[in-house]
């Protein structure tokens, strides 16, 4: 097989290791040790060796507090699990002779742009595939993050983005390359990518339940719940990803998801059937960018991450949705798949599909939940740390110095586009995302002209968060500058310029 040929001579690794035989009673009884040990309501857990499904099961809850069996049908939002979808449907495509991976993103999609005119017209389908044209991880993610723009919109707001690193020669995971590699599949079939997806691989394939959208799920039923696990395990409503689907929009099951990785592991061709050619492998899962690699080898396929454990490769993405966690691993040389969906924002789905791969690769770390506890709470920790100044340097008893007036108006930004202040039915300050409503905010003052962010909804990523009005030598207002602390969602890249 071509692709697992390929991977050794990547590699060039010894191939000595034997698989050690994993029951469904030994994954079980690690499941149950994971559901005690995470403040998680439910998982499920896949894993399919040798084209035969070894394991497909539900673990806890669909929803806090309530009895919802999960099981291997339960659905689940895989995020950017989602991107793999892409990256194989992109080099499908280019193997059917209706793209070519090397040619400019600009053949396909004319309006598109970075930060810089050459890297513009320069930057190919691949490099939209492999994060590695220049942007920072996850700038821009405010452009998209409950929007109600097309993706094309999205797409005409890139170029605002500043660079981070030299194109082609780092590392920035991004999430809008992905949105555009979509674009591209419309562009080449005239069919969207969730269109594309759920008649090249879905049908095909079996994958009944899967979604491309969160549309569908309110006449379904075994759907799990989404929770914000720092705040208790809050449940949210599904949030819709319409618009960004191509980079994180999938909603699977572990039973679907098995029928993806055996797919991927038997090289395209399923029961005779060829999903995709096998030479789509030669490419997804080959080095293409080696700038995340640190002391051990670590690396980035079309859509995968790739690195060695115990002397084999290993093929894997991780996903992350508001209120669900998943994790995909692959080892390729042992036709091995494992996948993980949870209904929580927490490491299990990463620690127990590792604990799955390291057991099928003879290694037995007694201490691994212990181990990955651990660094759970240590990221909890962390996050916490994030609201530790901004929260201190509040400076009690001061006023606004800008009168109720001053600030209402409309603010414009290149990268977001509008904002508008307004007073509320209920005579109070509230901030209104042109295109976003779902992050409006009322604004209560926090002190002097800054004024703290009372979201009209829960989001996952960010609790507190404030919005400062500045002025210009004149004492008017002239632009909003925001401070909301996290990890993916970058408000302060949006400077709301007065008009």
């Amino acid at each position: 097989m071509q692709s697992k040929r390929y991977l050794l001579l990547v590699f060039c690794l010894a191939t000595t290791l034997s698989l050690t035989a994993q029951t469904a009673e030994e994954i079980n009884r690690d499941a149950n040790a994971a559901l005690a040990a995470y403040d998680t309501p439910g998982f499920a857990v896949g894993v399919i060796k040798d084209g035969k499904v070894v394991l497909s099961a539900g673990f806890g809850t669909r929803t806090d507090g309530k009895k919802e069996t999960v099981d291997g049908a339960t659905l689940f939002a895989i995020a950017s699990n989602s991107k793999a979808f892409i990256s194989t449907s992109i080099t499908k495509l280019h193997l059917e002779g209706k793209l070519d991976l090397d040619a400019p993103v600009q053949t396909y999609l004319p309006y598109f742009q970075l930060y810089d005119p050459y890297v513009s017209s320069h930057t190919t389908v691949r490099d939209l595939l492999c994060h590695r044209v220049g942007l920072g991880t996850f700038s821009g993610d405010a452009i998209w993050y409950k929007s109600e723009k097309s993706a094309e919109e999205i797409i005409r707001q890139i170029k605002y983005l500043p660079q981070a690193y030299e194109w082609r020669a780092g590392y920035g995971y991004t999430n809008l390359m992905f949105i555009t590699a979509g674009e591209v599949i419309r562009s080449v079939t005239g069919q969207s990518w969730a269109e594309y997806v759920r008649s090249n691989f879905f049908a095909p394939l079996g994958m009944g339940r899967s979604q491309t959208s969160v549309k569908p799920l309110v006449g379904m039923d075994n759907v799990a719940t989404p929770h914000v696990t720092h705040r208790g395990n809050q449940p949210l409503e599904m949030a819709p990803w319409e618009a960004s689907g191509a980079a994180g929009g999938i909603i699977s099951s572990t039973d679907d998801m098995l029928k993806w990785l055996n797919a991927q592991l038997q090289e395209g061709t399923v029961a005779g059937k060829e999903i995709f050619p096998e030479k789509v492998l030669d490419q997804t899962f080959k080095v293409h960018n080696s700038s995340a690699g640190k002391l051990t080898f670590s690396a980035i396929g079309l859509g995968w991450f790739i690195y060695e454990r115990e002397g084999k490769a290993v093929v894997t993405h991780g996903g992350g949705y508001d209120g669900m966690y998943s994790r995909v691993i692959m080892i390729p040389e042992l036709e091995l798949g494992i996948v993980v969906l949870s209904n929580s924002m927490t490491g299990l789905s990463s620690a127990l599909g590792s604990r799955i791969r390291d057991l099928a690769l003879g290694v037995d770390n007694a201490d691994w939940l212990t181990d990955a506890t651990a660094r759970e709470e240590k990221g909890r920790a962390s996050w916490q740390e994030k609201f530790v100044a901004p929260q201190a340097s509040h400076v009690a008893g001061t006023s606004p110095t800008l009168a109720e007036a001053a600030m209402i108006g409309t603010y414009a930004d290149p990268l977001f586009g509008k904002f508008e202040v307004v007073k509320n039915t209920a005579g109070k300050l509230e901030l209104q995302f042109a295109n976003s409503p779902r992050l409006n905010a009322t604004l209560s003052h926090w002190h002097y002209d800054t004024w703290k962010l009372e979201w009209n909804e829960p989001h996952a990523w960010f609790d507190f968060g404030t919005v400062q009005f500045l002025t210009d030598n004149r004492q008017q207002v002239s632009e909003l500058r925001f401070d909301v602390p996290n990890d993916d969602i970058f408000f302060e890249e949006l400077e709301g310029v007065k008009e």
